[in-house]
């Protein structure tokens, strides 16, 4: 079997059901100040449509997009037209991209006035998990900016159904697996340092998202090993792992990757 359909697993305690593999899509909204070690072209509606319906088809339901990620939320709005119920739709709030520079606004009325541009970019009436895109400064964000009471207060209301952080430390990832719902953490072959945040959510029924899963470290390898496979090896050997978060534009990549996760995956269990 090369699909995940099969193979979704629970969010946390979050309610939500979501594929292993999610689909990133700041290649869809940007092509500046992105970290990749190629050039790349945005794909075209049409590109963008077919790789939404690839995805889909291959068993995703999970997709991440971001304020941050350029035009990403609008496109996204009409292109998931009609499917709406058929996904899991992660977005953040914290980070602004504007004339190719990041800006980070936490504050109340800035996360409230994000999550409200969201929702009508994303043309829905509720995001299914709303991420803090950190800094970097995760606690000083979490502690003292009152990010996390909007959002919970943005989840009584139904606005968002979970919240949680994509951050860069150990201590923010527990902070916000303590006070929400998840965490979305770099989590790969040549960084393991947010280990202990996995640790905490497999213990505590919290979900974690991976993020940079495909990162470098491949050359630490022993000739003849796959890297991809390697890294979805270690990522899925977690039990705190919910879902890993893989941002491609290319069709061939997708269906690989989605395989590639699909086996891995029958062999652990």
């Amino acid at each position: 079997m090369n699909t995940l359909h099969d193979l979704h697993r629970p969010l946390g305690s979050t309610g939500l059901s979501v594929s292993p593999l999610g689909l990133g899509t700041v290649k869809l909204g940007r092509d500046q100040g992105v970290k990749y070690p190629n050039g790349f072209t945005i794909p075209d509606d049409a590109q963008a449509l077919a790789l939404l319906q690839q995805a889909r088809e291959l068993g995703i339901n999970l997709i991440d997009t971001a304020p941050a990620y350029g035009v990403s939320e609008q496109r996204l709005g009409p292109l998931l037209r009609g499917q709406r119920d058929q996904w899991v739709i992660v977005s953040k709030t914290g980070e602004e991209f504007v004339q190719g520079q990041s800006h980070f606004d936490f504050s109340p009325a800035h996360t409230r006035l994000s999550v409200e541009r969201s929702l009508k970019r994303l043309e829905t009436d509720r995001i299914d998990l709303l991420l803090v895109h950190s800094d970097g400064n995760d606690l000083a964000v979490l502690g003292e900016t009152g990010v996390y009471e909007t959002l919970a207060q943005l989840k009584q209301e139904g606005k968002i159904l979970a919240y949680g952080i994509s951050g860069k430390t150990v201590e923010g990832g527990l902070l916000a697996l303590e006070q929400g719902d998840c965490a979305m953490v770099t989590y790969n072959l040549s960084e393991q340092g947010e280990k202990p945040v996995l640790d905490y959510a497999a213990s505590h029924a919290k979900g974690i998202l991976i993020k940079k899963a495909l990162a470098s470290g491949h050359a630490c390898l022993a000739e003849g090993v796959d890297p991809v496979r390697a890294s979805f090896e270690l990522i899925f050997a977690h039990p705190g792992v919910s879902s890993a978060i893989v941002g491609t534009i290319t069709p061939a990549h997708l269906a690989a990757n989605v395989a590639t996760v699909a086996a891995v995956l029958q062999g652990i269990r």
